[in-house]
């Protein structure tokens, strides 16, 4: 077998802590953390990001591991294969492909709100009303235009290169800095309150907010599914997910903390993106929120490249083993690209605007309900490897792994429960159809894989990804 028929390890420490540290700031923060303020106080959207955030480090420490272990392309795919089988695989895949799905789609809205704030007005030609938001037409046309760029990219292989993600994810960083250090010499903790949302319930208002968090998140994961190009030692691996993930923790902690010290309550009612108008406040000057604005674009160009690559990759290996229909796994004879997948996450990036703005926030609870139950499967599957094959080498050995891996299928448990009805942060019936439509469009494909192709088929292709051989010769 030649050589070109495998991936190279070509991203460094520093290329993979930026990929994924920069897929998971993204746009989100600049966009929801008002909402989350307004929904839980400034303290509540805080403590709700520590609590999501300490469940998010335990499913990451075992991700950790599982990469370290097993260092193949599709990472959820293939730990799931190995604990649970042909159908748990599958189902946990389908899930986080979900989860970058939705990131791909919430670009494509955030993208036309963002040049909204840059050019007031320009969204003009009404075309409907959806949850009580205008839809015009060429707000609808930048975040087709985005999506379709985006596709295009991806098509012809050309992504963006390590040495421009790390010096993006470093702009981002700086303006960060420079935001969070302005508003705690100008910003005034008289601002914060309330500090939790009374009116609407503490408990409830936090658990509204800790819903997006796995949304937020989703980017560690990115890690496991470019295993193979990462030229470091299996152990280092798991190191530098750990420190991507707690270095987002802070990030939007700080994040919420500032915006609450610069803006009052009635400013987070007005202000269409918080952040940038936090910034402008603490800096006195409108620069300073474009400023903040050109690092949310930058965010967004990363992210979604990032998750462009994630889900049609999570898309092209479920279906060359056998899982999806055999067209989703085809490649470009010139880019060896999975054009057949890309093309999908492209048409569904770009229906996204036609619903209007308030889809970022459906796009975010059913892509975090998605990313919790992927979580739920890789933990379980950290549990039962470390049970059934304890002389498994493991490059990263968590320590005390039996109490991280049951907290992480506990906490992986609580957290699936906020999403599902008599929870005060229940899905509403809109985004269970779009969670539930994403789950029936994939159990009905896999229905007709398996029933084409075989389950015998499926289990030689991951048998022979598990050895360490190319399961897709001549791609």
């Amino acid at each position: 077998m030649s050589n070109d028929t495998h991936l190279t390890r070509v991203l460094a420490r520093k290329d993979v802590l930026a990929l994924a540290f920069g897929a998971m700031i993204g746009w989100g923060w600049i966009v929801l953390t008002g909402s989350w303020i307004q929904s839980a106080g400034s303290l509540g959207a805080i403590t709700a990001f520590l609590i999501g955030g300490v469940v998010i480090v335990l499913v990451g420490l075992t991700y950790a591991e599982l990469a370290s272990a097993m260092p193949q392309v599709g990472g959820e795919h293939v730990y799931s294969y190995r604990a649970m089988g042909h159908f748990a695989s599958f189902l946990c895949t389908w899930a986080i492909t979900l989860g970058y799905v939705s990131v791909v789609a919430f670009e494509a809205v955030a993208l036309p709100t963002v040049v909204e704030h840059l050019f007031p007005n320009y969204a003009v030609g009404q075309l409907w009303t959806v949850a009580g938001w205008d839809v015009k037409a060429t707000w609808v046309a930048v975040g087709v235009a985005g999506s379709v760029a985006m596709m295009a990219i991806n098509y012809i292989g050309v992504r963006t290169a390590a040495l421009v993600q790390k010096v993006v994810t470093l702009l981002i960083l700086a303006v960060g800095v420079m935001f969070i250090t302005g508003a705690l010499f100008e910003g005034s903790t008289a601002t914060m309150a309330p500090l939790f949302n009374v009116e609407e319930g503490v408990i409830g208002g936090i658990m509204t907010v800790i819903i997006m968090v796995p949304f937020m998140f989703v980017g560690f994961d990115v890690i496991p599914q470019a295993a193979e190009e990462i030229d470091l030692p299996f152990k280092e691996i798991g190191r530098v997910l750990m420190i991507s993930v707690i270095l987002a923790v802070f990030w939007y902690a700080f994040i919420i903390l500032g915006t609450s010290l610069m803006l009052s309550p009635s400013s987070l009612a007005e202000s269409s993106l918080a952040v940038p108008d936090a910034m402008q406040a603490a800096f006195q000057a409108p620069w300073a929120g474009n400023l903040m604005v050109m690092a949310g674009i930058a965010g967004i160009i990363t992210s979604w490249n990032a998750f462009y690559v994630g889900g049609s990759r999570a898309i092209y290996a479920l279906a060359h083993s056998g899982m999806l229909p055999a067209f989703l796994a085809r490649l470009h004879p010139r880019y060896r690209t999975p054009t057949n997948a890309i093309l999908v996450m492209g048409l569904i990036s770009s229906i996204a605007p036609f619903l209007g703005r308030q889809a970022l926030v459906w796009l975010v609870v059913a892509g975090g309900l998605g990313s919790v139950i992927a979580y739920l499967f890789v933990s379980l599957s950290f549990v039962l490897l470390r049970r059934r094959e304890p002389e498994m080498a493991r490059p990263f050995r968590v320590r005390h792994g039996k109490t991280v891996g049951a907290l992480s299928v506990i906490l992986s448990l609580v957290l699936t429960g906020m999403y599902l009805p008599g929870s005060p942060s229940a899905l509403s019936p809109l985004e269970w159809s779009l969670f539930g439509g994403w789950m029936l469009l994939g159990l009905a494909l896999y229905a007709w894989s398996r029933a084409r192709y075989g389950v015998a088929y499926s289990d030689a292709m991951m048998q022979r990804e598990l050895a360490g051989a190319d399961p897709y010769p001549g791609r």
